[in-house]
């Protein structure tokens, strides 16, 4: 049975309207138009936004990709029929895409690295490869999660030396990994809800659950693109650093800022490669500087596979959104940061299929690695 449909909208900026609302006169194409829109389409439909993910982000000349009950969809393509806007249903199924992602032949009853894995793998996996190659790599716990789940940290200081480039990198750089950060949030999508993102913390005055941990960094929090509504998938939480996971990850940075040169997150999808700002349309003093290192990356990146990334600053190449870690971790003194939005471009959305893992991770291993190497030539 079809429980889910998938569909995006193209918001062209002189799409003609026939929405007319009885009380209110907004010119179409424009950028409080189109939220009006799509704040009328949640009154009657549930929908969930995937790119942008709230209301408040949807601008003019962009898509908008979003998630609607099947047997909802013919009333929605009515709706956006209507009122003269371009569509296409990229999934007709959700249920079926979410069992046929795990496409991958390979098998394996432990982690690998070519599988979507439980957390119990990924935290079995992280205490094996420590206790392994103790001379490579070491673990650390550096908080728990609401759940009192332990996060773990490897820190990364030598490799086999099998790879020249790599093992140069790291002859002179140590590299801290955070398998997972929102680790509760991740357990819930394989237990209860797939398409869950927030954390999984309660907060008094509220029955609903959870924070969107990337909105939640003190990076002008909760001033735009995030939302004060504990329901919302983009609620910035109770106060700042309010989630347990946001402080352990901030403490840690902060205890060690004068060691850290670089961060990069690892998000999904898009195909993006991000730097600040994301909390506004300020350029950051070496915007030149940052731009031109992104161009570079993501060229390297599509050597391998041809995978095309478009890059920028966040606020302007995807979307503004208050309270991000790199925002965060650049106000901080750390000169390079960056958001990696990784495949697709929304055919598969967040459902991306194991076979994609490893090219994925290849490609996207060659800008790590042109990043790493710009650092080490332009230390501070």
């Amino acid at each position: 049975m079809r429980l889910n449909y998938f569909l995006r909208v193209t918001l062209e900026g002189s799409s003609p309207s026939r929405f007319t609302p009885s009380h209110t006169r907004i010119a179409p194409g424009t950028i409080r138009y189109l939220q009006y829109f799509f704040c009328i389409l949640t009154l009657f439909f549930q929908v969930d936004f995937w790119k942008p993910d709230s209301v408040s982000q949807i601008r003019p000349e962009s898509t908008t990709d979003f998630r609607v009950k099947a047997d909802q969809v013919d009333e929605v393509v009515h709706f956006l029929e209507e009122n003269g806007l371009t569509y296409e249903v990229l999934i007709y199924d959700l249920n079926k895409l979410v069992s046929t992602q795990f496409d991958s032949l390979i098998r394996a009853s432990g982690h690998s690295y070519e599988k979507y894995n439980s957390w119990e793998k990924i935290e079995a996996w992280t205490e094996k490869v420590a206790a392994e190659n103790p001379e490579l790599v070491s673990r650390s716990v550096i908080g728990t999660t609401f759940e009192g789940r332990s996060m773990y940290l490897l820190k990364a200081v030598r490799t086999y030396g099998t790879e020249i480039r790599m093992t140069d990198i790291l002859d002179r750089l140590d590299f801290y990994i955070l398998p997972v950060f929102n680790i509760d949030g991740y357990v819930y999508t394989w237990t209860k809800n797939r398409m869950w993102r927030k954390t999984r913390s309660t907060h008094a005055g509220s029955s609903c659950v959870g924070t969107d941990p990337n909105r939640n960094f003190d990076a002008g929090w909760c001033e735009i693109g995030a939302s004060d509504n504990p329901c919302s998938d983009t609620y910035c939480g109770p106060t700042v650093e309010s989630e347990k996971e946001t402080q352990a990850l901030v403490n840690f940075i902060r205890q060690n800022l004068n060691s850290i040169k670089a961060y990069v997150t690892v998000h999904s999808y898009s195909q993006m490669m991000l730097y600040p700002y994301s909390k506004s349309y300020t350029l950051i003093k070496n915007h030149v500087e940052m731009n031109n290192l992104a161009k570079a990356a993501i060229k390297e990146l599509a050597t391998l596979h041809g995978t095309q990334y478009t890059y920028g600053p966040g606020a302007s190449t995807i979307y503004p959104a208050a309270g991000g870690s790199d925002d965060w971790a650049y106000d901080q003194g750390i000169k390079y940061a960056f958001t990696f939005e990784l495949r697709d471009k929304g055919r598969y959305g967040f459902l991306l299929p194991e076979s994609q893992i490893r090219p994925t991770c290849e490609e996207t291993m060659l800008a790590i690695k042109h990043i790493s190497n710009y650092v080490l030539e332009h230390l501070y």
